[in-house]
């Protein structure tokens, strides 16, 4: 008989995602320079390469726009979220979590 109740998960499933953290010594100054050093990063990891969600703490920016609003009691941001659920196969964060980004490897 059901009961009624999910399991809704409290942390992301990293299955199959390399989890990357940078903590450069000279630290990225903006989100855009954060970005330049992922995009770099991703590059030499994972060859040609989709960014399919980032968030940036300084400004409390997010992409895809407003994808956490529908995940505000979640303990899973909706960033993150999202490209779990796209297939990203690469995260890398910056200063623990001060600039995220998720990676998908694309065929060219």
């Amino acid at each position: 008989m059901a009961t009624g109740h999910c399991n809704i998960p409290t942390t992301p499933d990293y299955t199959n995602v390399t989890l990357l953290t940078l903590d450069p010594a000279n630290p990225p100054q903006n989100y855009l320079d954060a970005m330049t050093l992922a995009n770099q990063e991703a590059e030499h990891r994972i060859g040609p390469h989709m960014l399919l969600s980032w968030y940036d703490r300084d400004r409390d920016f997010e992409s895809p726009q407003h994808a956490s609003e529908c995940h505000e009691n979640s303990a899973i941001p909706g960033y993150v979220d999202y490209a779990l659920y796209r297939g990203a196969t690469l995260r890398i964060d910056f200063q623990q979590g001060r600039f995220v980004f998720f990676y998908l490897p694309v065929d060219l």
